[in-house]
């Protein structure tokens, strides 16, 4: 009797200690792969989703001034259109506006902008959702780009308060120059510079993105299907925009 009790005992332990030792082994490793756009390795703090407030209710209504446009219109190629050096950007006037509800997927975005060949609008028709993370094409308080592991590595990893995906046109002069390109805009932290205006891609040191979380700004660009290897993006057009003065209404 007394050798079954051991014996018991004994399976027990070593099960307990199997156990402990599986569970000590697997812990970090689910810690380090936790990426994506809601979740980031070595954060110091959390937060409430946006849903999990019962006064949320999806509707960013924001506008944009201080307006830069990166290069020209009509660069000859190749050109570089995302401008992170800062040395190939244009102060112009007009005005930024998006009326989006996150929930509904739905909204408004519009841009009416003076430049040097004349009234440049453009406008989304369409929203699309071109990958999971962009939660059925408006999306709110989510990590983009950077290492984030959602959206490209073009603009460092950064909050986006709400961002949108889609297609749309512009017109020029009240004719139509662009019709059924891909667009998206980004309300995010600060990825330029206050000053001078360039942006670090990464990090000089751990996880965090490489921005300014006092600072916000609104990106937004559209582009053609074709594709340009030469061009920085590789499209053949990539009209960029973004304004270091963000309001929300």
């Amino acid at each position: 009797m007394k050798k079954e009790y051991y014996r018991m005992c004994l399976f027990y332990v070593l099960l307990f200690l199997t156990l402990a030792t599986f569970g000590l082994s697997i812990a970090p490793v689910k810690a380090q792969e936790a990426r994506g756009p809601r979740v980031q390795p070595d954060a110091e703090m959390a937060f409430y989703s946006p849903e999990q407030h019962e006064l949320y209710d999806g509707r960013f209504v924001i506008t944009g001034q201080k307006i830069h446009q990166i290069g020209n219109l009509n660069d000859e190629s190749p050109w570089d259109h995302m401008g992170d050096d800062a040395t190939n950007l244009r102060l112009v006037e007009g005005n930024i506006s998006l009326d989006v509800n996150a929930l509904e997927n739905t909204g408004t975005f519009h841009a009416e902008l003076e430049l040097p060949e004349g009234t440049y609008i453009v406008e989304l028709d369409r929203i699309f959702e071109f990958s999971a993370c962009q939660d059925g094409g408006i999306a709110a308080y989510l990590f983009e780009h950077g290492n984030s592991g959602c959206g490209d590595s073009n603009w460092p990893k950064s909050l986006l308060f709400v961002a949108g995906w889609g297609y749309g046109h512009a017109t020029l002069n009240g004719e139509l120059l662009y019709e059924d390109y891909q667009m998206h805009f980004m309300v995010t932290q600060g990825m330029r510079d206050r000053d001078t205006l360039e942006v670090l891609l990464e990090p000089r040191s751990g996880e965090a993105g490489a921005i300014n979380p006092a600072a916000q700004q609104l990106d937004f660009y559209i582009r053609s299907p074709e594709s340009n290897e030469q061009n920085h993006p590789s499209r053949e057009v990539f009209d960029h925009f973004f304004a270091m003065e963000v309001t929300w209404h």
